[in-house]
């Protein structure tokens, strides 16, 4: 991962969110889950829109050739839980190239393979029935959804074991600033109380209940 990526998912997505409501960017994408609470990712985005397959059939995994190092591969399968859209030889590949993780709104799997190489991978799930001749890769690089967030490609994905957070490119700086002071603040909450300071204290002087305050 880019030392850049590192340090921001460092913060954790949760401390990104906050951000991001202070903000007011909609970007906290509900239920998808690594499936190990230990992944972690952060990096621009690859996007792979789906659509059901049609009577000649379609490739649903030949572009991690054309996967830039570090970047993150997010699918849009439109959350379909019944056939998956990532497994095993994908997990391989993009753990040979580098690829950053992969991020899909639907299902994955072969999970075992992606613990053994450690690579990243969220969905809403894992499910063994293969997405061959159910659907297929139509677009890539395109404007895709991840439920009730968009994602527009170069986006900046973040990804922890509480979830995934999608950071618009043009304003990842005020983001990663505003969640710096953010988790700064709650640092001095924590070592206060620590020392004996009653909580409504510490989050008074701390000003607590403004840090994810529209500004």
């Amino acid at each position: 991962m880019d030392q850049n990526y590192a340090e921001i998912i460092k913060l954790g997505t949760s401390a990104l969110s906050d951000a991001m409501d202070r903000l007011g960017i909609p970007g906290q994408a509900l239920g998808i889950k690594p499936i190990d609470r230990s992944f972690t990712l952060c990096g621009p985005a690859f996007t792979v829109h789906n659509i059901p397959v049609d009577q000649k059939g379609g490739s649903v995994g030949d572009y991690i050739d054309d996967v830039p190092e570090g970047n993150i591969v997010v699918i849009d399968n439109a959350g379909r839980l019944d056939c998956t859209v990532w497994g095993d030889i994908l997990t391989t590949m993009g753990s040979i190239r580098k690829v950053g993780g992969t991020v899909i709104n639907g299902v994955c799997r072969d999970s075992a393979r992606a613990l053994e190489v450690n690579y990243p991978i969220f969905s809403r799930g894992t499910y063994m029935r293969t997405g061959k001749d159910r659907v297929m890769a139509n677009a890539y690089n395109t404007k895709v959804s991840l439920g009730e967030v968009t994602v527009v490609p170069g986006d900046i994905i973040a990804g922890d074991g509480d979830g995934i957070v999608v950071i618009p490119q043009e304003r990842l700086d005020e983001v990663v600033a505003a969640a710096r002071e953010i988790e700064d603040a709650e640092d001095a909450i924590r070592g206060s109380i620590q020392k004996g300071m009653s909580l409504l204290e510490a989050r008074t002087q701390f000003n607590y209940h403004g840090l994810q305050a529209r500004r």
